[in-house]
């Protein structure tokens, strides 16, 4: 198919999350022309009919009036699928949002490594609420190193964080130390303040569902020159970076998610840790699903989103 055979048609790519969904339209030269956004659509988290609803709606909003040809559905609880009535609801409800043909569904860390680099194989960590490292070959899962949820890992995840702040903030208050920064922002933030805190703090934490542990990982960052909070941010970088290295066997090494940024203590230390490694950082993984997508509909030749032409 030419570009000039492919005016009004469009490839769709979607990175679907426990929280929000994304989806771009994309023509055969790499241009965006739509963009949609909708609430979670990881089936695993939200009844499958709403996870479904919102991922036909952001695919809705990005298409328009252009017509799909193709589309990459890369989401977190993409095994919910194998379900053949969750299959079906996804199937009505891409259907109802103009993608007539069967989508490719793939993880969420496998469109985020194609965010982050035209290169075939190599390794994506994502760590944002959980982590996971994954190695890619020839753009597509070949081994995982963590994930494995809060309960049994997800070591330097915003949970891990959290749950670390919160325990160095328990363990100071049992003991009678002097609060740190850290430790008294977690008092702040969890019970109002230090006025009984052991029991308070333990009985507000455990009313609250794990996850929102993860809501402390802030707090660690904004207070990383108190040596509590430095502690934390050096163990969990250690702790990303042994899950990248033991996944990758070449390549780049992608990193996505808000706890691995540039911008944070965490993220540059992960960096320091991997020097000498082709790191890359992707935002997310709307744009890599969106260019597998065009080049699943319109060929190899398809610009990447961060430059250039790959034709591997």
């Amino acid at each position: 198919m030419t570009e000039e055979d492919a005016v009004g048609e469009v490839a769709v790519g979607v990175d679907a999350g426990g929280t929000a969904t994304r989806a771009v339209a994309v023509t055969a030269s790499g241009e965006v022309v739509g963009r949609g956004e909708s609430g979670g659509g990881n089936p695993n988290s939200h009844p499958p009919s709403v996870a479904a609803a919102n991922i036909g709606a952001a695919i809705a909003a990005a298409v328009g009036a252009h017509s799909a040809v193709s589309c990459v559905l890369g989401m977190a609880g993409a095994s919910g699928l194998s379900d053949p009535a969750v299959a079906e609801e996804f199937r009505s409800a891409l259907a109802a949002a103009g993608v007539d043909r069967p989508a490719l569904v793939l993880s969420d860390a496998e469109v985020a490594f194609a965010a982050g680099t035209a290169d075939p194989g190599g390794t994506v960590l994502i760590a944002g609420t959980g982590s996971i490292a994954m190695r890619i070959t020839d753009r597509r899962h070949a081994a995982t190193v963590g994930g494995w949820g809060w309960l049994l890992g997800d070591e330097g995840s915003a949970f891990w964080i959290g749950r670390e702040a919160v325990r160095a903030t328990i363990q100071a208050v049992q003991r009678d130390d002097r609060l740190s920064p850290l430790t008294s922002a977690v008092l702040d933030l969890a019970i109002g303040g230090p006025e009984n805190a052991f029991a308070r703090l333990i009985r507000a934490v455990n009313a609250e569902a794990p996850v929102r542990l993860a809501r402390f990982a802030p707090l660690v960052s904004l207070h990383a020159g108190d040596p509590v909070a430095a502690d934390i941010i050096e163990r969990a970088a250690r702790a990303l970076a042994s899950h990248a290295l033991e996944a990758w066997s070449g390549g780049p090494i992608v990193l996505v998610g808000t706890v691995a940024g540039p911008d944070t203590p965490i993220g540059a230390r992960l960096r320091a840790i991997l020097d000498g490694h082709d790191v890359r950082t992707a935002k997310d993984g709307v744009a890599g699903a969106g260019w597998l997508a065009a080049r699943e509909a319109f060929g190899a030749s398809v610009p990447h989103p961060c430059g250039g032409v790959t034709v591997a």
